[in-house]
């Protein structure tokens, strides 16, 4: 979205407060990205990631209806719900990683016991 139009010859980052929101959600999917040793962190990051791209839809869903008499759809305004689902279905399997890995942390304690 950094590089797409919004309406005519109008970028989604001339407005800043859509900057930040692009800022701040490029930066936690990164953070997301990198930190796959720490999966706990991962997951919340991207679940955070996900309920602000909701909101920005959100935003979006709003500006574009009360701003113009006929609404002007561009594909680009779905980017941040296709982005959003795309983080919940990665968060859902970060937790299944995470509860597997201590599973079989659970098994090796008590195959560790009875030695």
């Amino acid at each position: 979205m950094f590089f797409c139009t919004k309406a005519g010859e109008v970028f989604y980052t001339d407005y800043w407060p859509y900057l930040v929101l692009l800022i701040i959600t490029g930066f936690l999917q990164v953070m997301a990205l990198t930190t796959w040793k720490v999966r706990v962190f991962q997951m919340r990051t991207a679940t955070l990631s996900a309920i602000i791209l909701i909101a920005f839809q959100g935003w979006l869903v709003y500006d574009f209806i009360s701003t113009h008499n006929t609404p002007v759809f561009h594909i680009t305004a779905v980017f941040p719900i296709v982005a959003a689902i795309l983080d919940f279905l990665a968060a859902r399997s970060i937790l299944a990683d995470e509860m597997l890995v201590r599973s079989a942390d659970r098994l090796r304690a008590a195959k560790r016991k009875k030695k």
